[in-house]
């Protein structure tokens, strides 16, 4: 009978590194999904849930939730804004969330490039 061990790829600074690339193409989908209708953005989102296990215990775990919040939240208010776009209060809250879906990206990634942990400070002193 054949004996299975699981490797850990993402273990020392070349896993490291990896993980660190990974977050920067993920925060690059989500600022793709822009020009993709969202779909960019569930592309990453899957990626996000995939990968979680690999990224605990790392600055990057604090990105990782950082867009998974994000999504959720842009998913929750879409829901609520498309009806409410009847009455033009939905184009108001779409375009308030596009401001604070490009905010969280640009300071994630800003984050990121700075090598720093992001979120709330709780999440923040690992």
């Amino acid at each position: 009978m054949t004996e299975w061990t699981l490797i850990q790829p993402e273990s020392g600074p070349q896993g490291q590194d990896r993980l660190r690339k990974l977050t920067h193409v993920l925060y690059a989908l989500y600022a793709l999904a822009w020009l993709t209708f969202g779909s960019a953005a569930i592309v990453a989102i899957i990626i996000n849930y995939v990968k979680r296990e690999d990224v605990r215990g790392t600055l990057y775990e604090t990105h990782f939730n950082w867009q998974i919040c994000a999504f959720w939240i842009c998913v929750g208010v879409s829901i609520v804004a498309v009806p409410l776009m009847l009455v033009w209060v939905g184009f108001v809250l779409l375009w308030a969330l596009g401001i604070l879906a490009l905010y969280r990206i640009i300071k994630g990634w800003l984050y990121l490039n700075d090598g720093c942990a992001i979120g709330l400070p709780s999440e923040v002193s690992m």
